[in-house]
């Protein structure tokens, strides 16, 4: 797991680099924890319906480079930093945006993975 969070680590540094805030919304983070959710939703359920991989591997996949990579800390400082500089609004539409969209992107993983439901 340690390999894959230096992946997401690096990962994530990159994107936050390449995507600066826009007005003060920090637009990089979101993308990143969004496509996180994405990844995050649609790797379990591939692994665990199609292809069985072994747990060390969903690990160090999952929690190391996608836990890695996504970031609630810095998504919880961000909206302080919104807060405190009387950007109210556009905290608010922060987190909803994060919340929601994470959640609703996490199903179209799951999805897209190829979740089997149960009948009956």
């Amino acid at each position: 797991m340690a390999v894959g969070g230096v992946i997401g680590a690096l990962l994530r540094e990159l994107l936050e680099v390449a995507v600066p805030p826009v007005h003060g919304f920090p637009l990089a983070t979101l993308l990143i924890n969004w496509s996180g959710s994405f990844v995050l939703a649609w790797f379990y359920t591939v692994t665990i319906w199609r292809f069985k991989v072994p747990q060390w591997m969903r690990a160090g996949i999952g929690t190391g480079i996608i836990g890695a990579y996504t970031t609630f800390s810095t998504f919880v400082v961000e909206t302080n930093a919104l807060l405190m500089h009387g950007q109210n609004a556009t905290a608010l539409l922060y987190v909803v945006l994060s919340l929601v969209g994470g959640f609703l992107i996490a199903l179209l993983g799951s999805h897209l993975g190829g979740e089997r439901r149960e009948i009956g």
